[in-house]
């Protein structure tokens, strides 16, 4: 291999070697480029490998190092973005036939902010198509697999991302979180991901999928990692509407503040019969560990729970069918070669580049905004979410954290659940209330089941709570090892 060996290295640590000189950031490339050569064909992670602007980028990073120059917080780290991140002259799908070929003409915040602080972009991970889904079995490019068990899914909808991560394939990797996006697969993976704020990270440069439920956010290996990249990708932005002018928190100090007296909520209504009993342990036992460094736990209630799935399924499919409208065949994307009238345009150009679960999601979101049907589905939709969204403001009244499991299952098998929409729908059971609430919220690692398999642990905090998140995420981390666990080096081609 060529470079440094950067399979489990922290962002921390790259970044302090390219500043140190220990090594040039074209090497860490290298290093990573040739892995992602050597083992993505078996996992699926990247949908475009950017190697030219990567070199590139790196060889400039190295040049500012040498010359005595600050190259930023994350100078010369190698990371990759789900491609749902709009990046100006590299091709983004979001794994969709009916973006491909579209290569925009401008950079998202989210992405900009990344490069402008000196990490350096590999490229861009695979997903489901537009952010729809829970396994990363939705991608018109194929499914992603999980590095641990290669016939299991990494979750959804940022499975790419998360598995890149997991496998070494990047240092650190950007995804969106719209139900639980991140978090469910940062807990099927085994890694560090955090869906912010509504609003703490720009959505500007990021294609919509629920525009007021789409929460940009990073992955790391560690709680450290995901500090990190969050300190540069947060603030206000002027350029997104929904952009919280407020100032950035000091995440990565907040990783080693403790948690000698913090409140810790244990929520009722996330230990319910249907948890697979180890992750029950798991999580049980991560508590264990919370109160030993100092937190105060007590049971909590969030009453409105039990209608958070359907809640969300609502909104978001509402949304979904508003914003996927503009993909038409006139503007950008996908044109059918075929149509004889303009009618046939649209429905064709859509027929032939949506794939399945967007059309469904389409078809049940327009079902909602009918006329006569508004105010008895997606109307009554938003007064139920703002009833789960008071939930966690009297929550948060008691405690400063909430504490849950991720998922309620591991990593489900490839195919399982694809014949079953409900039940992939129910995946995401213990992480869409958070989101419907626009509060933040982490998965990482709390341990693993006697198959091998990742078990997360999620910590919710407040609006603007990310510091809160970030001390009991990092109390718990120090004091475990589960982060340090790699999962073997893969076959060089997936399984049959």
């Amino acid at each position: 291999m060529s470079g440094p060996d950067v399979r489990g290295a922290s962002i921390a640590a790259l970044a302090e070697g390219v500043r140190s000189r220990r090594w040039k950031s074209r090497d860490l490339v290298e290093a990573y480029l040739d892995r992602i050569a050597r083992l993505d064909k078996a996992v699926g992670s990247y949908l475009l490998v950017d190697a030219p602007g990567a070199r590139g980028h790196a060889d400039k990073v190295d040049a500012a190092v040498a010359a005595g120059q600050d190259v930023g917080p994350l100078g010369g780290v190698p990371i990759a973005l789900k491609d749902i991140f709009v990046t100006r002259g590299i091709e983004t799908t979001c794994g969709s036939k009916i973006l491909r070929g579209f290569i925009p003409p401008y950079e998202g915040t989210p992405s900009g902010r990344l490069a402008a602080a000196g990490a350096v972009n590999l490229g861009k991970l695979n997903m489901d198509e537009f952010a729809m889904g829970s396994s990363n079995e939705n991608s018109s490019r194929g499914p992603v697999r999980n590095p641990w068990a290669l016939d299991r899914v990494p979750g959804g909808s940022s499975g790419g991302s998360a598995a890149a991560v997991a496998a070494s394939l990047c240092a650190g990797s950007l995804g969106t979180d719209t139900g639980g996006s991140i978090r469910q697969p940062a807990a099927l993976c085994g890694v560090a991901g955090m869906k912010p704020t509504y609003g703490r990270v720009s959505r500007y440069g990021v294609i919509a999928f629920a525009s007021s439920l789409d929460h940009p956010g990073p992955f790391g290996r560690t709680v450290e990692d995901v500090a990190a990249l969050m300190e540069v990708i947060a603030g206000h932005d002027p350029l997104d509407s929904t952009s919280i002018p407020a100032p950035v928190g000091r995440y990565r100090e907040a990783v080693g503040a403790g948690i000698a007296g913090l409140r810790v909520g244990v929520p009722d209504e996330y230990f319910q019969a249907g948890m697979d009993p180890e992750i029950e342990a798991s999580v049980r036992q991560a508590l264990e560990v919370l109160a030993k460094a100092g937190a105060q736990i007590s049971r909590v209630s969030l009453p409105h729970t039990q209608y958070a799935v359907a809640t969300y399924y609502l909104v978001c499919t509402a949304e979904a069918a508003s914003n996927l409208a503009r993909y038409d065949g006139v503007r950008f994307g996908h044109r059918t070669p075929q149509a004889a009238s303009l009618d046939e345009l649209y429905s064709r150009t859509r027929g032939e580049g949506f794939g399945s679960e967007p059309k469904r999601r389409i078809i049940l979101g327009t079902f909602v905004l009918r006329a006569g049907y508004y105010d008895a589905y997606y109307g009554k939709a938003l007064l139920v979410r703002r009833k789960i969204a008071d939930d966690f403001s009297a929550a948060f009244s008691a405690c400063d954290v909430l504490v849950t499991p991720t998922s309620p299952v591991p990593a489900f098998r490839l195919g399982e659940r694809m014949a079953d929409p409900l039940q992939m729908y129910l995946a995401d059971i213990y992480t869409v209330a958070p989101a419907l609430a626009g509060v933040p919220a982490m998965s990482q690692c709390c341990g693993f089941t006697k198959a091998g398999l990742p078990i997360g642990l999620q910590i919710i905090g407040p609006p603007l709570g990310e510091e809160a998140v970030f001390r009991a995420a990092g109390a718990y981390q120090n004091a475990t090892d589960w982060h340090t666990r790699l999962p073997d080096d893969l076959p060089m081609t997936a399984p049959r």
